[in-house]
């Protein structure tokens, strides 16, 4: 539904339907609503996304849930039921864009599949976001982010040397997947100009996280060698790390360009160390990385974070500290850049919010609204395909909205 709001948005007129829950396929959507699409998200009667209930819960729904689900309209329909396959059916003949995360199989046996629905609608683009994919031995087993990012290859790597992995604290491996998923959708949007035929998009969430993984494959096809954790290293990229400070937190420092190197070796009073020929490139520097770690760690261990950090910063060496929420929220820089929103709260109370990304200097997009009621869209939706009110009682009645 284009609305004023929406009009100038680049996604402007484009209706996305979304059958997904939980993360990867209700995040991609967000980002496309974000641009205008008209979202309209499928979750079942009476519980809804089970994205509702997750992290911190205030007044019943959770706090993530006003992010995840911002400018998306909410239908409740049941998919399991005869009458809400066809009403899908119907949304589906109407929409540019259905994104789902199921598993593999589980629309095909709703007679929802890839066949069935684009036959009705040949323009349509359909964004099937698994663990494994729609093809392949795994294509059946059940697949959370966690999983791909372990079968990604990048749970193998996260942690201390010698010690259990460690999980990145937020939900990597879905969030990399929903960007693909757009990349897709926006690719088969610029196909279906030319072909006027839409297509089907598979994202697997393992595939999304391996893609990341940089050099680890050809590494090992050439030398046999298996990267191994590092802790807060970055193995090859010399010097990278974190460094203690005199209090006991951290500083992060990336001195791992030639020029930089040679800076941050003068702002540490090891010029013997700076102008080492065999230290002048990357390749050399990493043959002596457990030194130079050293080096840089005596000079930081006898000083504060905020010293360090204005040290190097007047050197112009790269230096951070790792942001905790409160960080993030009161930052000048973040403030600056607006990527810190506040959106209100049907009750009126406001509540902070990341901005929209990517940064559109001519059709930025918008933050909207927070996440809707359950089905608080239904009759609205239904109404636009012409269902009247008494069918909708019906439905209702019979729990299929």
């Amino acid at each position: 539904m284009t609305t004023p709001e929406t009009r100038q948005l680049p996604l402007a007129d484009l209706k996305v339907l979304e059958l997904g829950q939980l993360i990867a396929g209700p995040f991609a959507t967000k980002l496309l609503g974000e641009f205008g699409a008209d979202v309209i998200k499928v979750e079942p009667p009476g519980t809804g996304d089970p994205l509702r209930k997750w992290r911190m819960i205030e007044d019943g729904t959770s706090l993530w849930w006003h992010v995840q689900t911002r400018n998306k309209r909410s239908v409740s329909l049941d998919l399991r039921s005869t009458e809400g396959q066809d009403l899908v059916r119907r949304l589906a003949a109407e929409a540019d864009v259905l994104v789902e995360n199921f598993r593999p199989g589980t629309l095909e046996g709703w007679g929802l599949g890839w066949e069935e629905l684009s036959a009705a609608n040949p323009g349509l683009i359909m964004v099937r976001v698994s663990g494994y994919g729609q093809t392949g031995p795994y294509r059946d087993k059940p697949g959370f982010g966690v999983i791909g990012e372990a079968m990604g290859g990048l749970r193998y790597l996260t942690g201390q040397p010698g010690e259990p992995s460690v999980r990145v604290g937020v939900s990597i491996g879905d969030s990399l997947s929903a960007l693909y998923a757009v990349i897709g959708t926006l690719l088969a949007l610029q196909e279906r100009q030319r072909s006027g035929l839409g297509q089907e998009i598979d994202v697997a969430l393992y595939e999304s996280v391996f893609a990341m993984m940089e050099s680890l494959l050809p590494e090992y096809d050439a030398s046999g060698e298996i990267r191994q954790p590092s802790g807060s290293a970055l193995p090859g990229i010399t010097p990278s790390n974190a460094y203690r400070c005199l209090e006991g937190d951290y500083v992060l420092i990336a001195g791992n360009g030639d020029s930089i190197f040679r800076r941050l070796m003068q702002v540490i009073e090891r010029p013997d160390l700076g102008e080492a020929p065999e230290l002048a490139h990357n390749d050399g520097r990493t043959r002596r990385a457990a030194e130079i770690d050293a080096a840089i760690e005596a000079w930081t261990r006898q000083r504060p974070r905020e010293e360090i950090l204005a040290t190097l910063d007047a050197a112009r060496v790269p230096v951070g500290y790792p942001y905790t929420a409160a960080d993030i929220a009161t930052d000048p820089h973040y403030l600056a850049r607006e990527m810190i929103q506040t959106f209100t709260r049907p009750d009126g109370r406001p509540l902070k919010v990341p901005g929209v990304l990517p940064r559109l200097s001519a059709t930025p997009g918008r933050l909207g609204n927070g996440g809707p009621a359950l089905g608080q869209h239904t009759d609205e939706v239904l109404d636009e395909l012409g269902i009247d009110e008494a069918t909708r009682a019906r439905l209702r009645s019979a729990g299929i909205i």
